[in-house]
Order: C-alpha cells, then structure tokens, then sequence
C-alpha cells in the first residue's frame, strides 16, 4: 500500500473500527499525521509571528488534529486486530496511567508529595513505595509494549477480526 492509498484508506474508514489494517497502512497514515501537524504548527507559527502575535491562535492545527483523531484511533484499533489482539489493548497506558494514579491517591502518595516533597521517601511506607514503583516500570514500559505490537507482522490467514490485507483484493 503507498502513502496515498493509506491516507485514502484511513479516511474512507473514519469510524470503521472493524477489520484488519496491515502495517503499511496504519505507519503511512502515522506518518501523515505527524507531517501534516508539524506543516500546520509550522503554518501558524509563520502566520502569528507575521501578525506579531507569537502566542496567537492555534486553531489550524487543531483542526487538523481533531480531522485525523478518529481515523488515526480506528486504523490502530485494525491495527491491533491484524496482530489477533482486540483493539482495547491500544488504551494499554492510558488503563496504567489510571491504575497507578488511582492507587497513589488511595494510598495518599499525591497528598504527602504536595505537603513534603522533601521527605517523602521517608513518609510512605515500604509496601507502598514498592508497589509504586514496580507500578512506575509497568508504566514507562506499557508504550513501548503497545508501539511493539503495532509493529508486529499480520497474523497469516484469516482471524477473528477478519481477513488477511494482504490476502483480500482491494
């Protein structure tokens, strides 16, 4: 699949969160993504500093972000379904983010950091900080476990989300 036939592809399927993507298809579009929001931040910086507005508005990348937000969520949801993963493992982190977060504030972690920061190592316990800490690792890892999954290989055949891209005519 070539850069324009993914980007074509991705936004014929804006809410198609059903089916395979295969990996040429999901990183063309990536890459469309990220080129597309450097030239509109690019774009509007040019333009505010032309109007003498160095913090002016930005709503042409945002625009351009909210444009591609569904179809970049829904080709990394068939992403994940190539793979023979469902597409929730995509909000791995974000379930982490929230776990660790929840578990801190339980514990009162974000209460003793915001009234001693300096000491406290010393205020929580042991259990508490271990926890927090494996907790911590879990959660620097989990984005790279889920960038690992993206990058893996079609699942050969057909699977349960669908048939092989690479398979199937266009």
């Amino acid at each position: 699949m070539t850069f324009t036939e993914a980007v074509k592809t991705c936004f014929r399927k804006f809410f198609t969160f059903s089916g395979r993507a295969s990996r040429s298809e999901y990183w063309w579009f990536s890459l469309f993504c990220l080129l597309g929001g450097f030239t509109a931040s690019f774009a509007e910086s040019s333009i505010n500093a032309f109007f003498g507005d160095p913090t002016g508005p930005t709503m042409l990348s945002g625009a351009f972000n909210l444009a591609t937000f569904i179809p970049g969520l829904s080709a990394g949801w068939r992403r994940m379904h190539d793979t023979g993963r469902s597409g929730l493992y995509l909000f791995y982190p974000f379930v982490v983010i929230f776990g660790v977060s929840t578990f801190a504030a339980w514990t009162g972690a974000f209460d003793v950091l915001a009234t001693n920061p300096e000491g406290a190592l010393e205020a929580l316990n042991s259990v508490t900080l271990a926890i927090l800490a494996i907790s911590m690792i879990v959660l620097i890892i989990s984005p790279f476990l889920v960038l690992y999954w993206l990058t893996r290989p079609s699942q050969p055949g057909p699977n349960a989300y669908g048939p092989n891209p690479h398979e199937v005519s266009p």
